[in-house]
């Protein structure tokens, strides 16, 4: 792909300043805004969907408190309303009147959090292995770390009984969960490499807790959409892995709840089919946003 035009910069939002990235910022089809996971995981992970910018704009953006962007020592400000309040601050200083709208994990529950407050107009939705209800992920977790192996079992279980979250033999033990149902790819790529590098670790214990399994303490633990569902009218593409954390029943709740919506799921894939098999996973995006866009024409 020949080299994109890129613009950055920063953009004010409730409680400090926010990075930004466009790719091909001069091209006239519908953009593309991604949000990252975490929360507090920052955009890196993402720059596999920088191939979707030879059709349209593609736009990043670290999430406050992590990345790039600033990080306010304030756990006040990890709350769902604000980040919400901050996607709409950066959609208006981009001045993005319509866009496609691209969620990972807990990016794409703020997606779904802000389609469903604020009824915007979007093009499209992409949820990206992001189930509506947290409570069932940690049960669907749960039983996916009842099938790893003994001894990481074992250690997972000492240390959160000691409260060692730190302690490098915990954190050992969670990269086997996370071979095996974030990211099956090996070696991991440098931009997820990146995105662990300048984690917010203070937004994701508030936010979630000190660690992937628990205790899940923080602020989202009894999230759940999945009543609200049928409020959704935005042409919507529901994406996961066969391996995935975010399971690919718990998915399809998701797309069965949100009318006329579709559902893939990538079969040699996990947590980050963007990453584990990117060029089929661009295909189906590109094809995706590009239907939106001729209904949109022809509506």
């Amino acid at each position: 792909m020949a080299e994109l035009t890129t613009v950055e910069g920063t953009i004010a939002v409730p409680g400090g300043q926010v990075w930004y990235q466009i790719l091909n910022p001069d091209h006239p089809a519908t953009p593309l805004l991604c949000l990252h996971g975490g929360p507090g995981m920052a955009h890196d992970y993402l720059e596999p969907l920088a191939g979707l910018a030879a059709a349209r704009p593609v736009i990043f953006y670290d999430q406050l408190g992590c990345g790039r962007s600033d990080r306010p020592a304030d756990a006040s400000l990890w709350t769902f309303d604000r980040f919400v309040e901050e996607l709409v601050a950066v959609r208006a200083a981009l001045g993005l009147t319509r866009l496609h709208l691209f969620g990972n994990s807990w990016g794409g529950w703020l997606a779904l959090q802000y389609t469903l407050d604020r009824a915007p107009r979007l093009a499209s939705l992409v949820l990206s292995s992001s189930p509506p209800s947290v409570p069932r992920w940690i049960s669907d977790c749960a039983e996916l770390r009842a099938a790893l192996d003994d001894d990481v079992k074992d250690v997972l279980a000492r240390h959160e009984a000691s409260g060692y979250f730190g302690c490098p033999e915990y954190q050992w033990a969670i990269t086997q969960f996370y071979r095996r149902h974030l990211c099956r790819a090996d070696p991991w790529p440098d931009c997820l490499e990146r995105t662990f590098a300048s984690m917010g670790a203070d937004v994701y214990q508030t936010m979630w807790g000190p660690s992937e399994f628990g205790p899940v303490t923080g602020r989202l633990q009894n999230w759940d959409v999945t009543d609200r569902l049928g409020e959704i009218r935005v042409p919507t593409l529901v994406t996961g892995g066969r391996h995935d954390e975010a399971r690919p029943a718990h998915l399809a709740v998701l797309a069965e709840g949100i009318a006329g919506s579709d559902l893939v799921i990538f079969e040699n894939s996990s947590h980050t089919a963007f990453i584990e098999e990117q060029v089929s996973y661009l295909g189906v995006i590109d094809k995706f946003l590009a239907r939106a866009d001729a209904a949109a024409t022809v509506g």
